[in-house]
């Protein structure tokens, strides 16, 4: 019985890498447990959860854009017009509604990103210069017809301020009060409905057929387009998305923050098992990646080291999972006597 090219491209993905990256957070979880046991408290925990809350967010959009085959770096840039627009709207409407926040936002970003698929289809163009571009045009029009004035906390609209003062548990103890973020919630409907979307629908077997192999992907009869507008209008929409917590979170509204660490962002999904190429990556591993990137900047002060070591442990890790990932590609490929030709 023969398998369908849905099928076998749907089903090559591998826990491996997981296994790898859960080896390496509970080693060092140990040391730096050993080192200073104060990590493990509850305060720890929520920090990293309200923190990581945001980047978990664009670590979604950006696998979905992995696993189609492109690479996009104007997710942050998206991230920051897309809140920076709402948060203006709201000022100068007078609507101060969070709903009205995200749903200005979600918009905002999701024309972005049709706009980034529109060039990459249109003039097949590669996804990196492209975005690298539309991610400079996006923000210096931001610029150029909003602004860049900064919002302090008591110039935000109070809805936004409100929203990122939210708990949904809070601890009182000894040491302090400490609160589970809001944000938790809509990271977890993220994972899922993004989950959904991959690995139960044929759309998401169409990402994963177009990332594997565009031209196969065409004769198979899928529409090229209408899959990258997807891809890259959900990972618009899901930087809209932080855009709003990011600035929630902050209590301050500064346009010209968070762009610069996207490369960061896209190493982490990367370390996941997310391939370059194309075609390959869980959620789970997309998780996983951004633990690594977490544990290491909010942790090296428990071991008494500088900020500077995270650059360090970071791309170690980086270097050493590739490795790994694509000599198991290569063995793999032996096995199946596939060749690369020159």
């Amino acid at each position: 019985m023969k398998t369908s090219p849905f099928r076998a491209v749907f089903n090559r993905r591998s826990t491996a890498m997981e296994k790898y990256l859960l080896a390496i957070i509970i080693g060092y979880i140990v040391i730096v447990a050993l080192k200073n046991p104060l990590f493990f408290s509850v305060e720890t925990l929520f920090d990293m959860l309200r923190s990581g809350s945001g980047v978990m967010i664009l670590a979604i959009g950006v696998l979905i854009v992995l696993v189609s085959g492109g690479i996009d770096v104007s997710f942050t840039a998206i991230a920051v017009v897309s809140g920076y627009t709402s948060v203006k709207l709201m000022l100068a409407l007078g609507i101060d509604n969070i709903l009205f926040a995200f749903m200005v936002s979600i918009v905002v970003g999701c024309l972005l990103g049709a706009i980034n698929a529109l060039i990459i289809y249109r003039f097949n163009l590669p996804t990196l210069i492209v975005t690298l571009g539309t991610a400079s045009a996006y923000h210096g029009l931001m610029a150029t017809v909003l602004g860049t004035k900064s919002f302090p906390t008591g110039a935000m609209p109070q809805s936004l301020v409100n929203f990122g003062s939210t708990d949904l548990i809070v601890i009182n103890s000894d040491t302090g009060r400490y609160g589970l973020t809001v944000f938790l919630p809509i990271v977890i409907a993220v994972l899922v409905l993004t989950w959904f979307i991959l690995y139960r629908t044929m759309l998401g077997r169409q990402v994963f057929a177009v990332g594997s192999n565009e031209e196969s992907a065409s004769r198979l009869g899928i529409n090229i387009f209408r899959t990258k507008l997807f891809v890259y209008a959900y990972s618009g929409a899901l930087s809209g998305l932080m855009g709003i917590i990011y600035f929630s979170e902050l209590k301050y509204v500064n346009p010209v923050s968070l762009v610069g660490t996207e490369l960061m962002i896209i190493a982490a999904v990367v370390i996941g098992g997310a391939k370059l190429t194309g075609g390959e990556g869980t959620i789970l591993g997309t998780i996983l990646g951004i633990v690594v990137v977490q544990l290491f900047q909010s942790t090296l002060v428990f071991l008494g080291l500088g900020s500077s070591w995270n650059d360090l442990f970071f791309g170690a890790v980086l270097l050493i999972s590739l490795g790994v990932m694509y000599y198991r590609q290569r063995i793999q490929d032996r096995k199946n006597l596939v060749f690369a030709t020159a």
